[in-house]
């Protein structure tokens, strides 16, 4: 055990770097949100469209494994780690809360439409992005909970509702509309939340196995192969209790969340060790938004509203993330702090 990489230990890779990254992977979640919604839509069958999701990107991640030689290595490392027990063996289950997430886009994105998804996934997200840190779950060790970054999470959260506050215009968005009709949006609501909320646990518990596989290849597999056996179990019961659903469309684009979801989870477990799990969601955030504008530019949905607070919400959260990534305001305050005599002491510890 004494050789194995303490989880506290963090990559060289700097902020301006990683940054970047988070924001590239978060543009393939909207893309994969409105492929798993509209596949959803499709068969009428939450479950089903994500257990396709799930399975193409499974193929896909068993042919990057074995093709790649740090993908091969990865595999052979996946045994030894969870029997030695260098991290807690749960954390392979990881993938279920993938796989909850990935239901919760193709059941209540046609119910709730993306605006309200977003802010409650994102909100979700955020708040235990925090937590996550804290209690030092991930592979970068505890982060402070500091006034900068608390602000930096409000004001995410506040900006992203501001994004698509012009896409509110749905299901209850009347004052006359009956309670029913509310808890019809409500309810659904509680599925993205709890889905967005576990994310942050989700990439914890992948960087920590990254840590251990030496590769994130081998994580976002064991990701998938976890989800994927979930959502195939799950299926069966709905298909012994309901029968078989609608059958799998012949467009190719439908397939396509699966290898989406490789990229963010992939990245997303290669990241936190570097810029910690509130950092990265929040990278990813601004990356979902910036991918929904761009997809509501240039393929909008049908009720698809591109206004100035889309827009404008989505610079405000890029100035959010800004607030609470950059360590300005706790170095400045220990440089003033600091007596003179005892400078190189402060920085010895």
């Amino acid at each position: 055990m004494g050789r194995v990489p303490s989880p506290t230990t963090r990559s060289s890779l700097p902020l301006a770097a990683g940054l970047p990254l988070a924001v590239a992977a978060g543009l393939a979640i909207p893309l994969q949100g409105r492929i798993n919604g509209a596949l959803g839509t499709r068969l009428e069958d939450g479950i089903a469209a994500a257990v396709v999701s799930f399975t193409t990107g499974l193929i896909l991640m068993v042919v990057i494994s074995l093709i790649l030689p740090k993908g091969r290595q990865g595999i052979a490392r996946i045994v030894p780690a969870i029997r030695s027990r260098r991290f807690p063996p749960f954390y392979v289950l990881a993938g279920g809360i993938g796989a909850l997430f990935v239901f919760s886009q193709s059941f209540t994105i046609g119910l709730l439409g993306v605006a309200l998804f977003t802010v409650a996934t994102v909100t979700g997200q955020t708040l235990s992005g925090l937590l996550v840190d804290r209690l030092g779950i991930g592979p970068g060790g505890k982060r402070s909970i500091t006034g900068v970054r608390i602000l930096g999470t409000v004001m995410t959260i506040a900006a992203v509702a501001w994004a698509v506050s012009p896409r509110f215009g749905g299901a209850g968005s009347d004052p006359a509309t009956p309670l029913p009709i509310l808890l019809a949006v409500l309810l659904p609501m509680l599925l993205p939340l709890a889905g967005g909320f576990l994310m942050s646990f989700q990439q914890a518990m992948n960087g920590v196995a990254t840590q251990h596989y030496g590769t994130p290849i081998a994580a976002t597999l064991v990701n998938f192969i976890a989800g994927a056996v979930i959502l195939w179990l799950a299926l069966l019961v709905k298909v012994l209790l309901a029968g078989p659903g609608q059958g799998l469309p012949s467009e190719w684009w439908y397939y396509l969340g699966g290898p989406m979801g490789c990229i963010f989870i992939g990245l997303a477990a290669l990241l936190v060790r570097s810029l910690g799990v509130l950092v990265t969601g929040l990278g990813m955030i601004a990356g979902q938004l910036m991918g929904s504008l761009a997809l509501d530019v240039a393929f909008p949905a049908p009720g698809t509203v591109v206004a100035l607070p889309t827009v404008l919400g989505t610079l405000l959260t890029l100035g959010a993330i800004i607030i609470a990534t950059l360590p300005w305001p706790r170095g400045a305050f220990r440089v003033k702090s600091a007596p003179l005599g005892r400078e190189s002491g402060a920085k010895g510890r």
